[in-house]
């Protein structure tokens, strides 16, 4: 559900992560993020951290997808994303949180022209993306992992081993692992396009196809209650020769280096205590998933 596929007719939109149970219930907020934000004042590195503390609340621009950012069946808004803002807004002195629900496509436009004031939806850093915003360091990484038949009798851990034992592989609409399968060789037009994990498990159980591939969070979850399919281990593909690891993280507009900054510090030091993976934890990340990349990494600086 995390990885954005790598396309750059629409870096700021095309992504893996559709939206998913959480849209129903962004229509009942919807009203509360029509109004924009302030401009922006022009200050060197930006004065939107003491209007935030000034007005005690921060818009957060959210995609209404689970695990990363959504309203909950209690209409409350929670995820990953958000309850991590929410220890380090609250840290930084602004006190409370309000949703602005979009579609994820619309997340950087709708910061860049001020609808908001930090996006909160797990965001993958991508070095497109890094034109258009500034990101904090990744609050956690993803690698990929496949759901397989129990036992995985045709001994699949990478693209690499689909494509040479001629194994038939679903993926998700617009997930990056189109792209990951077709630099291991395996052809597009041979790929078995889902919806999404759901789905993806479901092909698998159905015996349609022998491997689904996806996120190791996403893969994980939804193999749980599975008698006839399990997860492999998570690997990183290979991008461009090299092996790759994403990073999700915060965008904030170019200008706000200061806001940007101070996250970052509060980021670090819950890195530090182990508290982030006490966060983030419930929406079913595990110690694999943390991580010490930066946005600069990410960004290709």
């Amino acid at each position: 559900m995390a990885p954005p596929l790598r396309n750059s007719q629409n870096p700021s939109g095309t992504t893996r992560r559709s939206l998913l149970a959480g849209v129903a219930a962004l229509g009942a907020l919807g009203a509360a993020g029509c109004s924009r934000v302030a401009a922006a004042s022009g200050t060197n590195g930006g004065d939107l951290l003491e209007r935030l503390r000034a007005a005690g609340v921060v818009r957060l621009g959210i995609a209404g997808e689970i695990p990363f950012g959504y309203i909950d069946k209690n209409g409350e808004l929670t995820g990953e994303a958000p309850e991590l803002a929410k220890v380090i807004f609250k840290r930084l002195g602004v006190g409370r949180v309000q949703p602005v629900p979009t579609e994820f496509g619309s997340l950087i436009p709708g910061l860049n022209s001020q609808q908001f004031d930090v996006v909160a939806a797990g965001m993958y850093v991508t070095p497109e993306r890094c034109e258009q915003v500034i990101f904090a360091d990744p609050d956690y990484q993803m690698m990929d992992a496949f759901i397989v038949r129990k036992g995985n009798p045709k001994g699949l851990h990478t693209y690499e081993d689909v494509v040479a034992k001629k194994a038939k592989l679903a993926t998700g609409t617009g997930y990056a692992e189109i792209q990951y399968a077709v630099e291991a060789g395996y052809k597009e037009s041979d790929m078995l396009i889902v919806p999404d994990q759901v789905a993806g498990l479901n092909a698998v159980e159905a015996g349609r196809v022998d491997v689904f591939a996806g996120t190791a969070l996403t893969t994980r979850e939804v193999v749980k209650k599975s008698v006839k399919a399990e997860v492999t281990r998570p690997f990183k593909p290979v991008v461009g020769g090299r092996p790759h690891v994403d990073g999700g993280a915060f965008a904030f507009r170019r200008t706000e280096t200061r806001l940007r900054d101070a996250f970052n510090a509060e980021l670090r030091k819950l890195k530090k205590s182990g508290e982030l993976l006490r966060i983030l934890r419930p929406f079913g990340f595990t110690e694999a998933e943390m991580t010490d990349l930066t946005a600069k990494e990410l960004c290709g600086g």
